[in-house]
């Protein structure tokens, strides 16, 4: 297995400096992982340090509560594409589908992955800790007929992060038609494996290295 093409290698806090982003990104090209993933302030910088390498640069957009309208999703995706993304992170409206506004919810991925068409890579954040499983079965369901090309556990900044019964029951829904990936609370070789060997075909991380290295982590929340 070739653990470190699972990750995307992530710095999202608020406080995050150009020097943390070169420090992240040197790390990355070191150990050849799948991605950066960054907010979208930092989208241009990373393309720019990541251009000799073979990794991807990843964005979030309606990060991290998924709560603004469909337009301002739109408008931040184009953004990072023109900045040159190749993949984006965006978050499920959550209280739309707690409302059962399932047309809404749909639409909302559906005009992302319009922007995206065949050059980048869609992933829909479900934050499955706030969600029954029934409602994590709707929004899998949801996230397919809108054209994602994955199902995404977790933001890391809500109140749990990505569990092996998630994963399971993702990949049962989505059956193929969309990767999984697991986000959240993945501190350690053992749980990134664990994941893995679950469903997960790509692992979001800031404790990347250490999780390369078999090292554990304890104050790493995403």
């Amino acid at each position: 297995m070739e653990l470190n093409k699972y990750i995307d290698h992530t710095i999202l806090n608020s406080d995050a400096t150009k020097k943390d982003i070169e420090r992240i990104c040197k790390e990355a090209i070191e150990h050849n992982f799948a991605s950066v993933c960054v907010n979208l302030y930092y989208t241009e910088m990373v393309k720019e340090l990541l251009k000799q390498s073979d990794v991807k640069t990843t964005t979030v957009i309606g990060f991290p509560l998924g709560a603004v309208t469909t337009a301002v999703k739109v408008f931040e995706g184009l953004q990072a594409i023109k900045n040159g993304t190749d993949e984006l992170d965006m978050v499920m409206n959550i209280g739309a589908l707690k409302n059962k506004e399932y047309e809404y919810v749909l639409n909302d991925i559906k005009e992302i992955a319009k922007i995206c068409q065949d050059n980048v890579t869609l992933k829909v954040i479900l934050e499955t800790a706030l969600l029954t499983n029934e409602e994590k079965k709707i929004a899998c369901e949801l996230a397919v007929e809108a054209g994602a090309d994955f199902v995404k556990t977790s933001t890391g900044f809500s109140k749990g992060g990505a569990t092996v019964e998630d994963i399971k029951l993702m990949n049962n829904v989505v059956k193929g038609q969309a990767q999984i990936k697991a986000s959240g609370g993945i501190r350690d070789q053992d749980k990134a494996i664990e994941m893995i060997e679950a469903g997960a075909k790509r692992i979001g991380a800031s404790a990347s290295v250490n999780i390369i290295k078999g090292q554990a982590v304890l104050n790493s929340d995403y």
